[in-house]
C-alpha cells in the first residue's frame, strides 16, 4: 500500500470532519454518542459503556444499545419517560430516532404537546420511516436533468502523458473500498480490478466524495495502492450538506482526475449516486458509461423495518433514481438472472443488460487449510458437526433461523455448533438469542475477520448455510459469500429463493429449504450431519462448478467483451 498524506490534505480532512460533525450536531445530535462509541477501540469502548451505564437513563440506553441489548435500551427510555419533563421526553424520542426505532419514537412524540419541538421530531420521524424525503431545492443542479450526453472530448485527439497503449483504461466509481471497508461490495470491486489488470486492462478506482473521512476514518491520503490497484479519494474541503451537494463535490473533484486519466470506460457500481456522477462525467468527456447494479438498495431499506412500504416516499424516490440511471447508462451489468429480470422489468432494453456473476480468485479453488486448529481454539470437537456462514449480520440474512435450527439439533442429540463470522446491527441480538437458547459454548460469533482469515474459518465448517428470509431483497440479490465457500469444497444449504437457486443446485451442490423454517432447516442439517459422504460429493461438485464458471479471470474477459462492444459503438 502506498500513498502519503500532505499538509494540505490534513487541513482539508480536518475541515471536512469539523463540518461533518457540526452538521450531525445540528441535524441529528442524538446519533453522535453512537458514532463515538463505534469509533473507540474494544477495551475503551467497553469502559465507556460501563461508565455510561452508571449515569442517567439516556446514557444507560446508549450503552445498552451499543452492547446489543436493544430491548433493554428501549425499555429504559420508555420507563424513564413516565413523569419526565417535555424536554427529557423529547431527548428520549430523539434517541429512538437515532437508533431507527420509529415505533417507540412515535409513542414518545405523542406524549409531547403541540408545538415546534413536536413538529420537528415528527418531521424527522417521517424522514426516518421514509414517509417523506429530503427534496432538492427548486432549480438545484442534478446530473439526470442536464442536456443529453455529448462527445465533447475525443480520446484519439488527446495528448496525455499518462496514456498507455497496453489496453483499455477503466475508471471505476464506487461508494467505499479497501483497505478501510472490507465487505462483499469492496471485495467485488477489488477482484474485478485485479482480474482486469491480469487481462491487460488498466483499472483505477475512485470512491465517493468524502470517503473514508465520512465513515470516521481519518486517512488523508488522496490515493492508495492495494495489491497494485490504485484507489483515488475525492476529498472535498467541506462535508456536503445533501445528495445534490455531494454530486457537485464529486464532479468538481472527479472531472480533473478523469481528464488526467483519460478513461476509455466509466464504470459505476451501485448506488445511483455513483451512476449519476459517471453519467455526467461521460457526458462531458464523451466516454461510455457502465452501471453495475450490485443490489437494489431500496429493497435493502425496505427489509430493515416491517412497517416500511413500497408506497413510502423514500422507496419510490430511490427506485425512480436507480431506474433512471439504468435507462441512461450505455450498458447495465448485474449479478444474476433474477436481478436481470427485475431490471428489464423496469423497461430497460434487454439488449444492454448483461450478467457478470459473483466469482472467486483461483486461489479459492485450492484445498482448504486444516480447520482443526480453529476448532480447538473455539472449543469444538474434531467430530462435532459445524454449520455456519460468513456474512453481514442484517435481519434479512435470517441468521436467527440458523441459531434456532442449531438449538433444535442439539435438543435432538446432534453435537452441532453454529459458527457465524461477520459483524452488523443484528450481531448483539443474535448473541442474546443463542444464549437464551442454551447454546453457550455451541454458538460462536468471532465478528468480522480479515480477508485472509476467511478460508481458515471455512475450513472449520462442515456445511455453509445461507438462511435468508423470504423478502424482496433476498429473492432478487445473489450473494458472494456462498460462492467463495463452494470454491473451497463446502456444500451449501440455502433458503429456497430464486436468487439462491442460481447458486445452489439441490441434490448436486447442496440443498434448499423453505426460508424462516428452523425445524425444516434442522431436518436437512441432521441428515447431512449423519452423511459425510453426501457432504463430500456436494462439496466436490460445488468446487467444480465454481471453477468452470465463476472465477474473476473469466469475469474480466466478460467485461472486456462488453467494453469493446461499447467502444465499437462510439
Amino acid at each position: 500500500m502506498v500513498g502519503y498524506p500532505t499538509v494540505r490534505n490534513f487541513v482539508k480532512a480536518a475541515t471536512f470532519t469539523a463540518t461533518l460533525t457540526c452538521r450531525h450536531l445540528r441535524t441529528e445530535p442524538a446519533r453522535l454518542p453512537l458514532l463515538g462509541l463505534r469509533l473507540l477501540p474494544g477495551p475503551a469502548r467497553q469502559g465507556a459503556r460501563s461508565a455510561l451505564g452508571r449515569t442517567g437513563a439516556l446514557a444507560r440506553a446508549y450503552a445498552l444499545w451499543d452492547a446489543g441489548r436493544r430491548a433493554e435500551a428501549l425499555d429504559t427510555v420508555r420507563g424513564a419517560a413516565h413523569g419526565a419533563s417535555n424536554r427529557r421526553v423529547a431527548r428520549f424520542a430523539a434517541f429512538a430516532l437515532a437508533v431507527e426505532q420509529p415505533g417507540p419514537a412515535e409513542e414518545l412524540i405523542a406524549r409531547l404537546p403541540e408545538g415546534r419541538i413536536r413538529a420537528g421530531l415528527a418531521h424527522r420521524l417521517a424522514l426516518t420511516t421514509g414517509r417523506a424525503v429530503r427534496e432538492d431545492p427548486p432549480g438545484q443542479w442534478h446530473p439526470l436533468t442536464v442536456a443529453p450526453r455529448g462527445r465533447t472530448l475525443h480520446h484519439d485527439t488527446m495528448n496525455d502523458q499518462e496514456s498507455t497503449d497496453t489496453g483499455l483504461r477503466i475508471l471505476h466509481l464506487v461508494t467505499n473500498a479497501l483497505p478501510h471497508t472490507n465487505a462483499g461490495y469492496t471485495q467485488r470491486t477489488h477482484r474485478i480490478a485485479l482480474g482486469q489488470r491480469a487481462a491487460g486492462l488498466e483499472p483505477h478506482v475512485a470512491t465517493r466524495a468524502g470517503y473514508p473521512l465520512s465513515k470516521g476514518v481519518f486517512d488523508t491520503r488522496s490515493n492508495v495502492e492495494v495489491d497494485g490497484i490504485r484507489y483515488h479519494r475525492l476529498l472535498p474541503w467541506l462535508a456536503p450538506a445533501d445528495h445534490a451537494a455531494e454530486l457537485r463535490a464529486g464532479l468538481r473533484l472527479a472531472l480533473p482526475l478523469a481528464e488526467r486519466l483519460r478513461p476509455d470506460v466509466l464504470h459505476a457500481a451501485s448506488n445511483h449516486g455513483n451512476a449519476e456522477l459517471a453519467l455526467e462525467l461521460g457526458r462531458r468527456l464523451g466516454a461510455p458509461v457502465v452501471y453495475e447494479v450490485r443490489g437494489f438498495l431500496e429493497e435493502s431499506w425496505l427489509s430493515r423495518d416491517p412497517s416500511r412500504s413500497t408506497e413510502d416516499a423514500y422507496y419510490r424516490a430511490e427506485r425512480a433514481r436507480e431506474t433512471a440511471c439504468m435507462h441512461a447508462a450505455d450498458l447495465v451489468v448485474t449479478l444474476g438472472e433474477t436481478m436481470r429480470a427485475e431490471i428489464t422489468g423496469r423497461g430497460v432494453d434487454p439488449a444492454k443488460v448483461t450478467v457478470v456473476p459473483n466469482a472467486v480468485d483461483e486461489s479459492f479453488l485450492e484445498p482448504l487449510p486444516d480447520g482443526g486448529g480453529l476448532r480447538r481454539e473455539l472449543g469444538i470437537g474434531a467430530d462435532d458437526f459445524v454449520v455456519g456462514t460468513t456474512t453481514s449480520c442484517y435481519s434479512y440474512e435470517g441468521l436467527d433461523t440458523l441459531v434456532d435450527a442449531v438449538a433444535e439439533l442439539r435438543r435432538r442429540g446432534v453435537a452441532a455448533h453454529a459458527l457465524i463470522v461477520g459483524d452488523g446491527p443484528e450481531l448483539g441480538a443474535l448473541r442474546e438469542r443463542a444464549a437464551a437458547a442454551g447454546l453457550e459454548g455451541a454458538a460462536h460469533f468471532p465478528g468480522r475477520v480479515p480477508a485472509d482469515e476467511v478460508r481458515r474459518h471455512h475450513a472449520a465448517l462442515d456445511v455453509f448455510c445461507v438462511p435468508r428470509r423470504d423478502e424482496r431483497v433476498s429473492r432478487l440479490v445473489t450473494p458472494l459469500k456462498p460462492v467463495e465457500a463452494m470454491a473451497g469444497g463446502l456444500p451449501v444449504v440455502a433458503g429456497d429463493l430464486d436468487a439462491l437457486r442460481e447458486i445452489v443446485e439441490p441434490g448436486t451442490t447442496g440443498e434448499v429449504v423453505p426460508p424462516e423454517c428452523p425445524g425444516e432447516l434442522a431436518d436437512c442439517l441432521e441428515k447431512l450431519a449423519a452423511d459425510p459422504e453426501t457432504r463430500s460429493d456436494y462439496g466436490r461438485a460445488a468446487r467444480e462448478r465454481v471453477g468452470r464458471h465463476r472465477t474473476w479471470e473469466a469475469a474480466a474477459h466478460r467485461y472486456i467483451e462488453s467494453y469493446r462492444d461499447l467502444r465499437g459503438g462510439w
